[in-house]
């Protein structure tokens, strides 16, 4: 046996260029380092799991929202490096089932379901599922060429990890200690179900994958700046900021709905007018009948 492990392959089947520098059997290290955030990511959520299971709830979101925030990062800086690949967004892919399909599900059943016994259960198992199927018709989405320009700047349906945010939402409520905050059991079901629905639901969300790609120079120090900021809130009140993340995500959705239908309707005319305007020349050229 002359490898203990077997040689990593990116894209299995491909042959790539020799670059220079590289040895045949060598990997450029860019190629790593996406494929790095990702596991970190999955460390995260596998300790979001181990800290709910433990009752530490305050150390479980902060590993989950730390794995979103990894989850965010690995695919962009992918495609700054020029990173991509087939491997990368199969783990990617598993690492956010883990993620934001178990650990938030394992969250809310340890946190307030646990008395509901198996009923709670299967509400988690539920979403969970949903999760799963979320990740699969996205995974199944990037690979159709088909897709208009203008559908990049949305998501089908909720994001795994946005869901899994906006699903500890009673969480975030009972942690701010305001009076009137906590929620019967019943309740947290009916809302968790409710964003489950919305994960493998055909209602479209604002991606932002097309916002911001190229913004002025005179706005790079103000973004840096809010950036800072939206940091330190974040630290400093974690569950104000969170309630306040997941109650503005729940308002952009109709207005996504909006926004994209308005989108769609301008894509159909444009389309629509190309096809008259492809028309009108051939019926023009046609010659006259004869007298």
């Amino acid at each position: 046996m002359s490898n203990v492990f077997p040689p990593f392959e990116p894209e299995p089947g491909e042959k790539r260029p020799r670059r220079l520098g590289f040895a045949a059997r060598q990997v450029p290290i860019r190629v790593l380092i996406p494929n790095i955030f990702t596991l970190v990511g999955l460390c995260a959520g596998l300790t979001a799991i181990r800290m709910a299971i433990e009752h530490r709830y305050d150390l479980a979101v902060a590993a989950l929202v730390l794995a979103a925030f990894l989850d965010a990062l690995d695919g962009r800086v992918a495609r700054l490096l020029k990173a991509t690949s087939r491997f990368g967004a199969e783990l990617d892919s598993l690492a956010d089932f883990v993620n934001f399909g178990v650990a938030p599900a394992i969250i809310i059943f340890t946190w307030a379901l646990n008395d509901q016994k198996s009923f709670g259960w299967i509400v988690m198992m539920i979403f969970a599922l949903c999760a799963a199927l979320r990740l699969a018709r996205f995974n199944v989405a990037i690979d159709s060429p088909d897709q208009p320009q203008w559908k990049s700047a949305y998501f089908i349906g909720v994001p795994a990890p946005m869901g899994a945010i906006i699903v500890l939402l009673p969480l975030y409520s009972q942690s701010l200690g305001l009076p009137g905050m906590l929620m019967p059991p019943a309740v947290i079901i009916g809302y968790t179900l409710a964003i489950a629905f919305l994960m493998v639901s055909n209602f479209p969300t604002f991606s932002g994958k097309l916002f911001g790609q190229r913004i002025a120079r005179e706005f790079v120090l103000p973004i840096f700046v809010l950036a800072a900021l939206f940091a330190a809130v974040l630290l400093t009140y974690p569950y104000l900021t969170l309630t306040a993340l997941t109650l503005g995500y729940l308002a952009t959705i109709p207005l996504s709905v909006i926004v994209y239908r308005r989108d769609e309707r301008k894509a159909q005319d444009a389309a629509l007018a190309q096809n008259g305007s492809k028309r009108k020349p051939s019926t023009e050229a046609r010659p006259a009948p004869p007298n």
